[in-house]
């Protein structure tokens, strides 16, 4: 008997727990997968910044070797063939020295990036007059100068109290954007590189060479972020040779497509009817919407923070106790799906490539940010399974054929928010509207027929009435003259009566 009392109450947990629509994720999942105890990221493989750039570089040396091994064979092929064709020993050597001299200078070349931005560039005029050509318009220039020079003005300021090493910090800053400018041909993955290299090797020298303290290591590398990416968000935030505006579009189509889905099946454990919640949600969306109008990176991540940090005071309003990992990543997904903040992608990535990688791999600005990538990630494939619906039941949801079915207030649980039970009834009561406007239409239509009727009816009783006494139009008389009036053509009247006075 004890035996299958414990399998049934296994069973019976089972089963409510595969009941169970939430969304959980393992924190250990937003770690690192190499177990760095980094945050990782999708956008990076589920690495973080320091083991994806450390398995970049494998590949690539990889695909360098190979690519070696590869030019190497076919020379030997080739000299096979051109020895057994009997052709003249000057071509042969002539060919294996243009391909020495190749190889020598491709080794020649590879340098690490930082060597290549601290070198003078041999780009000059050529460059120069292509970047004017294709330079935006005057306002946009004249705005966008404006904040530049506000920027400059206060990264100056800043690095005063650095003495000697902020001016080194400041040339250090005006060789790279210098270098940046001459390599805009450069992939942005390239360029994103290029940036993380800089932000590192500054960071080395604040600590070892200027022996500055780590806090203020910290404040440095946020300024000179600033700076640095102000002067550059035109040119890597969503370049036309990368494909994340299709990305965008990719994902606002998909969040319009999931308009249908409700905080009940996502099990969002927020209660919209209290107004300090509502007030929290509306400021939620509009920091995650308001993500897109900052330029540099560690402006964005604040808005993402901000954005979740209200979702957890939300969370914590609704349920009277601190909000949990899995109460986050739902409600955060309900969020983006509300208010379906524009150039979700482009933003993900322009933060992934240009951030301060610190930032990206600890505190709690990583922390949110790998949250946001997962909830985007979900979105992107979320499914029936996932919401627990029928596939067919999905399909008509997601084609708008149909919409979810009301609930009954009998069948809710207790432990429903009352947020949920209030939108299912209001849409009961929506649906009376429907059917009382409906009945109201056939009123009309029927005193409209009501009115056609008589009106009808009307003109045949007047019509019979017309046919059974004819009209007779009789000729008009002559109009007779006034007695006392004055007649000088007909003197024939008699006299008028005089009036006689009676004597008796």
């Amino acid at each position: 008997c004890l035996s299958l009392t414990l399998f049934s109450l296994n069973r019976k947990k089972m089963s409510l727990k595969s009941e169970r629509r939430g969304i959980h994720v393992d924190q250990s999942e937003l770690l690192c997968k190499k177990g760095c105890g980094y945050y990782g990221n999708p956008a990076w493989q589920g690495f973080c910044s320091k083991c994806w750039r450390e398995e970049y570089h494998k590949a690539r040396q990889k695909q360098i070797q190979e690519d070696w091994e590869l030019a190497e064979r076919l020379q030997r092929e080739e000299e096979e063939a051109y020895a057994s064709s009997q052709s003249t020993q000057g071509a042969q050597s002539l060919t294996f020295s243009k391909f020495e001299e190749k190889k020598t200078n491709e080794k020649t070349r590879k340098v690490t990036t930082v060597k290549k931005f601290f070198t003078a560039s041999s780009r000059t005029g050529a460059k120069k007059d292509i970047q004017e050509a294709k330079a935006p318009s005057p306002s946009i220039n004249r705005q966008a100068s404006i904040e530049t020079d506000r920027v400059c003005k206060e990264f100056i300021e800043f690095l005063k109290t650095y003495h000697k090493p902020g001016q080194d910090i400041y040339k250090q800053c005006k060789l790279f954007l210098d270098t940046m400018n001459h390599k805009r041909d450069l992939s942005i993955e390239e360029q994103s590189e290029c940036a993380q290299d800089f932000y590192q090797n500054v960071a080395d020298k604040l600590q070892t060479r200027w022996k500055v303290p780590p806090e203020k290591v910290e404040k440095a590398m946020d300024e000179i972020e600033k700076y640095i990416m102000t002067r550059q968000y035109k040119y890597v935030f969503c370049p036309e040779t990368t494909d994340d505006e299709k990305k965008d579009l990719a994902v606002q189509k998909r969040i319009r497509a999931l308009h249908w889905v409700t905080p009940q099946m996502l099990c969002v454990p927020v209660n919209e009817e209290i107004p300090e919640v509502s007030d929290m949600v509306v400021k939620a969306i509009t920091d995650i919407i308001e993500m897109d109008s900052k330029r540099v990176p560690r402006d964005k991540l604040a808005c993402i923070t901000k954005c979740s940090k209200h979702i957890f005071n939300a969370i914590k309003i609704t349920k009277n106790e601190p909000a949990s990992a899995d109460d986050f990543l739902p409600t955060l997904i309900y969020i983006v799906l509300k208010g379906n903040p524009p150039r979700l992608q482009s933003n993900i990535q322009y933060i992934t490539r240009f951030c301060n990688p610190s930032r990206l791999m600890t505190g709690e600005d990583g922390y949110y940010f790998t949250n946001l990538c997962c909830a985007v990630a979900f979105i992107e494939k979320l499914d029936a399974q996932s919401l627990n619906l029928s596939q067919e039941d999905f399909d008509r949801f997601m084609t708008g054929q149909t919409s979810p079915k009301k609930q009954e207030s009998d069948s809710f649980s207790p432990d429903v928010c009352l947020g949920v039970k209030q939108m299912y009834k209001n849409l009961d009561l929506l649906s009376q509207l429907n059917e009382r406007q409906e009945r109201i239409v056939n009123e009309a239509k029927k005193l409209e027929k009501d009115l056609i009727d008589w009106t009808d009816g009307i003109a045949k009783e007047v019509q019979d009435i017309v046919e059974k006494y004819p009209l007779e139009i009789k000729p008009k008389n002559q109009a007779l003259a006034a007695i006392d009036s004055e007649n000088v053509e007909n003197d024939k009247l008699p006299p008028p009566l005089q009036p006689q006075v009676y004597a008796g």
